[in-house]
């Protein structure tokens, strides 16, 4: 065999040198132009990730239960099989791309300090007495020490264990574990972690994310909520770190659905409007928002959007994890839509939009599983995850999210097994993703890994959805996702190419939507869904609606069947109500068929009932950043 091998390589050899001897003019220079990507540029792959997960450093994670360090978070992450912090074996179907490990940065590292007894803790009086509770090592010594730590810790004005320098020892140990699993073009560990504001228990965190490997991220310690809860501050610490490593840094923001309508309020949170610097700090610091994660999906809601089919999923609207009760006044400060369309108003008032920002999916995870998947959900916190055990699993459907004193449950059946962060990059590098997400060009999945491509432009056609080179001439004639486009010169109305792939381990489509969002001139806003492509024999109703795809979910086997909806959708989309005036938006929604929930799997497996509210089907699906539209100059 080898020798014909060799052989035949010695003929092609000869075969090649004499096509060239005797048609020297007709064969291309291999050393010039015979590979026609040589040039290319543009963003030609999606890689799926999560840029929201915690493990054992994290106090609320180690504390109840788990044990996964970043070591095995990002293992989990590349494929390999790890026991959870509960002893269930765990392995993802897929390997991600690319994982953020985001610890709290409030006392980070602290449970792993308490399992090594470092001496570091008996250096401060809280350090002692957090340590003596813990000492048994029991799970009832845990529980104390958690609730020692939020009442105590996270109420304390200044960090208790800031003058024993435990974040200096911490923080280079999270920074090594990402470098020492970073892979450039093959896997992408970020250095990152979660800054933890929670005014009177509203939620107003963020991720941070460096584009920078450990020799930066070292010369500074997290910003924490400890040295302030405003957002303004954590902006000035971020600008602070590039002005002195030459880095980059981004913050993500999430759970505006908690944060009891302060996370796109009307003003700041020292109670001043909303003014041009507060803007443009935001709208630099801030280019992408988590939209949809295990504590509820943030899109919109019913109740903003009344004449959306699709506006109740994943709804967490009963309360925060604070004393003061959700109101509907609230609502339009919390969700995405919503505060793309205020944004509008701010740009047309200050020039700038704060509100201008892409999104994308995370798991919010603290168990260090990334399992975004219904099928292998780990659940919230470690306590709750997987087991045949009664009692815990009655905790893992019933444990609640809220106080005990709370007026609203929200427990932990009413949480989504989502989501997925996917981003269009050259390449699988810190440099390249984080670019993507700087730039915007970034969606959103609940965590199914569908495909999605999206191009706006003044000249497309319905031809062009079959082009063999799609990518190339969208980018040339057109702008990609969370990109902005200026009038088109001829005054022709913008139009969007749309191309899907479902997951190929996953659910066929069964539709995909257009969202637009517009500034009228009097003012007031608007906004509109769109059914743009769908699958089987359907067509829209007298009533302007697309009838449902249907619904091949059996609920006592857990199993459903692609023989509805389409493996691939595409789409040309024009806007004919378009007004060359208005500042508009324009997003992509893409809808799964049916499916079994992660309840609806649990059920099956344990043989124990849910509460009768939560279906045993959902629509996965994902959105895209939007796609800006900027009008003529007045």
């Amino acid at each position: 065999m080898l020798r014909v091998l060799f052989a035949t390589a010695s003929v092609l050899s000869l075969a090649s040198s004499s096509f060239a001897q005797d048609a020297p003019n007709s064969a291309p220079n291999p050393d010039t132009d015979y590979s026609p990507y040589l040039g290319e540029d543009y963003p030609n792959q999606v890689l799926f990730g999560d840029t929201h997960l915690h493990t054992a450093y994290s106090a609320d994670a180690g504390l109840v239960g788990a044990a996964l360090t970043p070591d095995d978070a990002y293992r989990f992450a590349k494929g390999q099989a790890v026991e959870s912090s509960m002893g269930v074996p765990a392995q993802l179907q897929r390997p991600l791309d690319w994982l953020v490990v985001s610890d709290h940065a409030e006392n980070l590292g602290l449970p792993i300090a308490l399992e090594e007894d470092n001496p570091l803790l008996n250096e401060s009086e809280w350090g002692r007495k957090i340590s003596e509770l813990y000492a048994p090592r029991t799970v009832e010594s845990a529980q104390n020490s958690y609730d020692t730590w939020m009442t105590e810790g996270l109420n304390i004005v200044t960090d208790p264990l800031g003058d024993v320098a435990f974040a200096d020892v911490m923080w280079p140990r999270v920074t090594e574990a990402a470098e020492r699993h970073n892979q450039p073009g093959a896997f992408t560990a970020f250095i990152g972690y979660e800054w933890t504001s929670g005014p009177n228990g509203n939620n107003l965190h963020r991720n941070v994310i460096f584009r920078d490997g450990k020799e930066l991220a070292d010369q500074v310690l997290p910003f924490s909520a400890y040295d302030s809860e405003n957002p303004e501050d954590l902006w000035d610490w971020m600008d602070a770190y590039e002005a002195k490593t030459n880095g980059k840094v981004l913050a993500i923001p999430h759970n505006g659905n908690l944060s009891n309508g302060l996370m796109f309020d009307d003003v700041t949170l020292s109670g001043e409007p909303i003014g041009k610097a507060y803007a443009e700090q935001r709208a630099r610091w801030e280019p992408i928002y988590e939209i949809t994660q295990i504590k509820g999906d943030g899109e919109t809601h019913p109740m903003l959007s009344p004449d959306d089919e699709f506006a109740d999923y994943g709804t967490w609207d009963k309360g925060s994890f604070g004393p003061e009760p959700k109101t509907t006044d609230m609502l339009p400060r919390e969700y995405a839509r919503e505060a793309w369309k205020r944004g509008m108003e701010y740009e047309e008032a200050l020039g700038v939009n704060p509100f201008k920002f892409g999104v994308l999916g995370s798991t919010d995870s603290h168990t260090g599983l990334s399992t975004a998947q219904e099928n292998n959900f780990f659940g919230k916190v470690a306590v709750v995850e997987p087991t045949a055990d009664p009692i815990r699993f009655e905790e893992r459907i019933t444990g609640r999210f809220t106080p005990d004193d709370a007026s609203d449950d929200l427990l932990h059946a009413d949480g989504l097994a989502s989501g997925l962060a996917a981003v269009w990059a050259r390449e699988n590098t810190r440099e390249a993703i984080w670019d993507a997400l700087k730039r915007r060009e970034v969606y959103a999945t609940t965590g199914t890994r569908i495909r999605v491509r999206v191009f706006a432009g003044c000249d497309f056609t319905e031809s062009d959805l079959v082009r063999s080179d799609f990518d190339r001439y969208g980018y040339a004639n057109g702008v990609p996702m969370g990109g902005e486009m200026a009038a088109c010169t001829d005054g022709a109305a913008p139009s969007l190419l749309i191309r899907t792939l479902r997951d190929p381990d996953g659910a066929n489509l069964d539709r995909i939507q257009v969202v637009k969002g517009w500034l009228n001139v009097d003012g007031t806003l608007g906004e509109k869904v769109f059914d743009v492509a769908w699958s089987d024999d359907r067509k829209i109703g007298a009533d302007g609606r697309l009838p449902p795809v249907g619904n091949t979910v059996d609920p006592l086997t857990a199993t459903w069947t692609n023989d509805i909806g389409a493996a691939i959708l595409a789409g040309h989309w024009q806007d004919t109500n378009h007004d060359q005036s208005q500042r508009s938006f324009y997003y992509v929604r893409v809808i799964e068929i049916p499916t079994p929930r992660w309840t609806t799997y649990d059920r099956l497996v344990f043989g124990t009932e849910v509460p009768n509210w939560i279906d045993d089907s959902h629509q996965e699906r994902a959105y895209t950043s939007p796609i800006w539209f900027r009008p003529e100059q007045k």
